[in-house]
This record gives C-alpha cells, structure tokens and sequence, in this order.
C-alpha cells in the first residue's frame, strides 16, 4: 500500500504548508501540483465537486509527488466510504463538534471490526485488488482530519482530540469567526484569541493542527507559532489575485508611459 507522507510528515512533527484547491478542475491541480507545496487538498463541501470529479482530480495528483487531502461535503459514512475507495488517504471532515460526531467520522474511516466502512476487494484505494496487504495497512496509512468550527467544537477541543483514531485536528476560521459572532471577520482580535487558544491546547492533547488563512501576514503569524499544517491560500485567490494585479500592472504602466 502506498505510504501516506503527509500522515508521515505530521507524526514526525515535520511542519508542512499547502494550497487548497475549489475550482474542480484536473487542470489547475496539474499546475498546483507542479509546484513546491508540501500538500494539496481537493475540497468538495464549498467546490462544486462530485466523486467522479474527486477522482480525476487524485488521478491527476498522482502524477506527483505532493500528497492530495480530501475534503468530503459533509461527516457522512457512504461518502466517506466512496471517497476512501476512490483513493483518497486523508481526509478533513467538517463540522466536529463532539466526541459523537469525531467517532462517527473515525468508524466510517475503518472496516469492521473497528468501524463500519463496507468492504470491497477491488477498489483504486487498493490498485484494485493488487495491494494483497491494504486490509493490514489500511490504518497506518489512512489519516482522520477533523473540523473545530463552532462555539462546541471549541468547548470540546481536549474530548474530540483524545478521540481514538483521530490524527489532527483542523480550524476553519471563517465558520469559526461566524460562530463566535463575528461572521465575515476572522481577523476579529477574538477569533484570533481563540484560533491561537485551540493550537495551544491540541498540541497540550498532544495532537497536531492545522488551520487554512489566505491573508499573507495572519498565514505567517500561524506558521511562526506553531501551525503544524498550513494551507497559505486557494486556487480562487490566486486567480483573483492574479486577475486584478494584471489591470493594475497595464494602469501603472499606462500612466508611467504618458
């Protein structure tokens, strides 16, 4: 079975930065993929993505080296199924709120008799049968990434850590800020107070951490501190970003030639 580097990388305590993809396009993953991110995730709860377009995509990432994360719509046991059969390693479900919701996640995640993920002997998780050792392995090399994004999420850091079978824990700030009140500003001084609170006390529960933060200088901030994964911007804002600079480049040179 193939190794899980980020799983690896992260129980190694390696700090890894990545890139998060929303347009749902094997295109954009070919170019991502080309650079020198230590991970990619595929997102499909706010991308229009569908597993058959998850699957081309982690065809497309397989062309790499750079491990890709999954990101399923919702902590659902058939999707989470499908999505471990179509080959995806680790994934990063949302909205945990408590122990009940991280053990329903990790249950999906495991084959009886340490969970309920159905069984089939020919998937392209397994190369369709040839990795002879991927029911031993499945495991070790398989990673649960789980969403603190609400008010409970917080309440309960230490419990859903301590959950087995849990490898990392995940802030999403925007739903996070929303929560706290603060909906559209996750740059709000206490959500930052917060965000920082919950890196402390997962890495007291002995658990790394990740978080997503586009804003260059707060991205810096996380990764100074401590962030064991980082996801420093999206495909969109890159896009965008990139899109409105051209315009301003042809402004500035315009005014510069007259």
């Amino acid at each position: 079975m193939k190794t899980n580097s980020f799983k690896a990388r992260l129980q190694a305590r390696q700090q890894q930065i990545g890139i998060w993809s929303m347009l749902a396009s094997s295109n954009v993953l070919e170019v991502l993929t080309q650079s020198s991110y230590d991970w990619v995730l595929i997102d499909s709860e706010h991308a229009p993505n569908d597993v058959p377009m998850v699957l081309e995509q982690l065809r497309t990432v397989a062309q790499s080296d750079m491990p890709a994360l999954v990101r399923p719509a919702v902590n659902d046991t058939i999707i989470i199924k499908r999505m471990l059969d179509i080959g995806a390693q680790t994934l990063v479900i949302p909205m945990v709120d408590s122990t009940d919701d991280a053990r329903r996640a990790v249950a999906a995640m495991r084959y009886p008799p340490l969970g309920i993920r159905g069984v089939s002997a020919g998937t392209r998780a397994n190369r369709y049968g040839r990795d002879t050792d991927y029911f031993a392995q499945v495991n070790s090399e398989t990673c649960l990434v789980v969403q603190i994004e609400s008010a409970a999420g917080l309440a309960n850091i230490e419990a859903i850590a301590a959950v087995d079978g849990v490898d990392a824990l995940f802030v999403g700030p925007s739903d996070l800020a929303a929560a706290l009140g603060y909906l559209g500003d996750n740059k709000h001084p206490d959500v930052q107070k917060q965000i920082h609170s919950a890196r402390e006390r997962c890495h007291a529960a002995g658990k790394p951490i990740g978080i997503l933060m586009p804003d260059a200088a707060l991205a810096a901030e996380y990764v100074r501190s401590g962030f064991d994964f980082v996801a420093i911007t999206t495909d969109i804002t890159l896009l965008r970003s990139g899109a409105e600079a051209a315009l301003r480049n042809l402004a500035e040179s315009t005014r510069q030639d007259a």
